[in-house]
């Protein structure tokens, strides 16, 4: 794994889906939607972003009579996020090699 800062994952409210999205196989979007405090709406638009990205898998099934929908991270937007956190962590300890400057 490398460490590669990511863009499109770096938003806050990526970044905090796609963690969520890391720490289990499939989400539910009502889970997602209350997790991450998002309307639906504003859910639907980071999931097809990172969905036409190749990051995220969506599946819509009947449910009973309802429709619902699960989100889960492919391969590469796994990877891409592995990735993204290393490059933070490269930044953080970067920082903390630095001497604190007193004004």
């Amino acid at each position: 794994m490398s460490a590669r800062f990511d863009e499109l994952i770096h938003p806050s409210t990526r970044l905090a889906l796609v963690a969520a999205l890391a720490s289990t196989d499939w989400a539910e979007f009502a889970f997602l939607k209350d997790r991450l405090e998002l309307s639906d709406s504003a859910l639907s638009k980071q999931l097809t972003t990172l969905e036409k990205a190749g990051y995220v898998a969506t599946e819509r099934r009947l449910t009973g009579r309802r429709h619902t929908v699960r989100a889960r991270l492919t391969p590469t937007g796994r990877t891409a996020f592995t990735g993204h956190v290393a490059a933070l962590r490269e930044i953080v300890a970067a920082a903390g090699d630095t001497e604190t400057v007193t004004p």
